[in-house]
């Protein structure tokens, strides 16, 4: 399948008071690798719009396996796994340096027809004619 990683270093705004990331970032690491892969099909929001679709998130998982800290560095991978009705993210954090995981997640979205406001029970052909011409098919 294909993925895409993107790298971050934990800033200190991230932080919560005990000087970990603050749970509700991750989800802004998540999307930036998110975003990556999309770009990687030339699929990303402003031509999911453009084709008449919304892809909102209906489900999100994370689990923290360790905690990411001020001025870490670290590499967030996402990778699609399922598209022909969803589409389906799981997503690593390591640390770039010893490849030790530190979070997995899983992200679903749906397409929903923009006009309509209809969810579609099949992703639309233009996630697959994007997906096929970059060597991925069903």
């Amino acid at each position: 399948m294909l993925s895409a990683t993107v790298t971050e270093t934990i800033e200190f705004h991230h932080l919560d008071p005990m000087n970990v990331v603050w749970h509700g970032n991750y989800v802004q690491y998540l999307e930036k690798a998110r975003s990556a892969l999309l770009d990687a099909i030339d699929y990303n929001y402003t031509e999911m719009y453009e084709s008449g679709f919304y892809w909102p998130i209906v489900d999100i998982r994370v689990k923290y396996l360790r905690p990411l800290r001020f001025r870490q560095t670290v590499a967030i991978t996402a990778t699609l796994v399922e598209f022909e009705n969803r589409l389906k993210l799981d997503y690593l954090i390591t640390n770039p340096e010893t490849g030790q995981k530190l979070t997995k997640a899983q992200t679903i979205q749906v397409a929903v027809d923009k006009d309509s406001g209809e969810m579609h029970f099949r992703s639309p052909e233009i996630l697959f004619e994007k997906l096929m011409a970059k060597g991925i098919s069903p």
